[in-house]
């Protein structure tokens, strides 16, 4: 029987007869295994035997497992069903002749586009100004900048190298050492007043320096307590910048840059890549927000929830890199996997609201893709990445995710084509 409500479907599946009486020999025997029976060895025992010092049901969730993967293929191959998530699935009834499982089938719900088409939705303009790349000069500059010992005081910016030693009640604390430790004033590295405190310090010079560490610092025995700390500079050193000449050309190693007027038009290029990048998202963001006004549809919360569990794990990864675990991110933050899908709820929405308008509008627009242009795709990426096409194959889940990404970027031409002035 089949329970249909707009995309939730209800499948009912019975596997009984042979079938199950397979099952159930295959849970026993599995079970078996590891039985403790008067008179058998593990594994010995007699089938009438098991059943009876264990119990029948006690092979019941084995056997039902066992025949789960089969018994949802069928349920979607009978109802004729496309799920687009993991189904539920609920055991009805199970004895020992028979067991009953209802699969709560999630299908694409039904979409309707009013309006797609005269929506006046305007590309941004590409400009880069000589300001920007003034700015990204600047950055250069600094960022090439020496490290220089300077005679004077301690500034703002400057670096020095200092020993420290914190005590607590004039009792020193762990981990609060270090010699000729490099800290740069202003970067608030350290506890709030500390780096204040070293401006004006001479080289050589020493000083006695109050701070109270901040209510929720990790070490509990610190939380918003006042120390002091003895500090002795050994060290100040000030950036000075670089001047714009061959040396510095050749430490930026860029290629074809070996002047102001060939970094300058560099950097143009870079910023102008970029920005036409943010352009185009915008203008698909802008374009689908529009359309998502003019749509109706009822969005399936198992979506929602599968996308919040991709989103999760995407973030997990991109942690994994800055060498942090999941766990410490919820400590340092002081938040919990909760805060953290209900934070991501409102963009995991979008993504399948958007995705769903996108499929829709491939099927509107009657977008079609031929084997040849996906081969073409596909030779283009695998000369860029510098790989097999079948690698590529590999990373992007097949031929189809290549034809998908086409079918989109076609349907986005022609959505700007017909949203034109």
């Amino acid at each position: 029987m089949e329970k249909n409500k707009s995309y939730k479907h209800e499948v009912n599946i019975k596997i009984e007869g042979e079938e199950w009486k397979k099952a159930l020999h295959k849970a026993y025997e599995k079970n078996n295994k590891k039985a403790k029976i008067d008179g058998f060895r593990p594994g010995k025992a007699p089938y009438e035997i098991f059943v009876k010092h264990y119990g029948i049901e006690n092979l019941f969730i084995d056997a039902a497992d066992s025949c789960l993967q089969e018994s949802y293929l069928k349920a979607i191959t009978e109802s004729k069903l496309i799920p687009v998530t993991e189904p539920k699935v609920d055991i009805k009834e199970i004895d020992e002749n028979h067991v009953e499982f209802i699969f709560t089938i999630i299908t694409k719900p039904e979409i309707k586009i009013k309006k797609y088409e005269g929506l006046k939705i305007k590309k941004d303009k590409l400009e880069v100004k000589e300001e920007e790349i003034q700015d990204e000069i600047d950055h250069l500059l600094e960022q090439y900048a020496e490290l220089v010992v300077k005679e004077g005081t301690v500034e703002n910016g400057d670096t020095v190298i200092i020993d420290y030693e914190g005590f607590l009640d004039g009792v020193p604390f762990e981990g609060g050492k270090a010699e000729n430790y490099s800290l740069v004033i202003g970067s608030n590295t350290f506890i709030p007043g500390f780096e204040e405190q070293l401006i004006g310090m001479d080289k050589d010079s020493e000083k006695e320096i109050k701070v109270t560490f901040p209510e929720d610092y990790h070490a509990e025995n610190l939380k918003g307590k006042e120390t002091t700390f003895k500090v002795k500079v050994h060290e100040i050193k000030t950036k000075e910048n670089r001047e714009l000449d061959d040396e510095f050309f050749e430490d930026l190693g860029m290629e074809g840059v070996n002047s102001l007027e060939t970094l300058k038009e560099s950097i143009k290029e870079h910023l102008e890549a970029h920005k036409k990048t943010d352009i185009e998202n915008k203008f698909v963001d802008d374009m689908l927000d529009a359309i998502s006004k003019q749509t109706e549809i009822d969005i399936p919360e198992e979506m929602v929830e599968d996308e919040i569990n991709h989103l999760i794990k995407r973030f997990e990864e991109q942690l994994k890199y800055q060498g942090v675990s999941l766990d410490l991110y919820y400590s340092l933050t002081k938040s919990t996997e909760k805060d953290l899908r209900e934070q991501v709820e409102k963009e995991a929405f979008k993504n399948v609201l958007y995705r769903l308008i996108l499929e829709e509008l491939v099927k509107i627009l009657e977008i079609t893709v031929t084997d040849e242009e996906v081969d073409e795709e596909l030779e283009k990426m695998a000369k860029q990445y510098n790989a097999t096409k079948e690698d590529i194959q590999k990373e992007l889940g097949g031929m189809d995710m290549i034809k998908y990404d086409i079918e989109i970027r076609k349907a986005f031409d022609k959505l700007e084509e017909l949203n034109k002035d």
